[in-house]
């Protein structure tokens, strides 16, 4: 079981997927398209292209983890626009609200204890 919290570093990749990537390609993704390293611990969450799933791609230290959700029904909403950079930081709990399927930019949330590093 993962567990999210505040000192995890998140970033959410803005441009659709294709899902039929699995860790390696995934890993390959973030080494080469978005120069991150795929092994120093960050999380990276992926969409597909409807918007109606998730992958989220972490490195423990002695393997890989890819969790996958995939909405019922509807689509996920509050995703960031193509116009911004291609890899975005985010907040942990502004990951568990997107998790949730609501939208963190519209969600009223206290202030930051910390800021946010890219």
């Amino acid at each position: 079981m993962l567990t999210l919290t505040p000192q995890m570093r998140i970033f959410l990749a803005v441009e659709a997927i294709d899902f039929r990537n699995g860790i390696d390609g995934l890993a390959g993704m973030c080494l080469h398209k978005f120069g991150c390293d795929p092994f120093g611990g960050g999380v990276f969450v992926f969409r597909n292209r409807r918007g109606t799933s998730l992958k989220i791609l972490v490195y423990d230290g002695q393997g890989f983890w890819l969790c996958q959700k995939r909405l019922s029904s509807g689509r996920f909403c509050g995703w960031p626009t193509c116009s911004l950079p291609a890899l975005q930081p985010m907040e942990s709990r502004d990951l568990q609200l997107l998790l949730w399927n609501a939208d963190p930019g519209r969600a009223a949330l206290g202030p930051l204890w910390r800021k946010l590093e890219a």
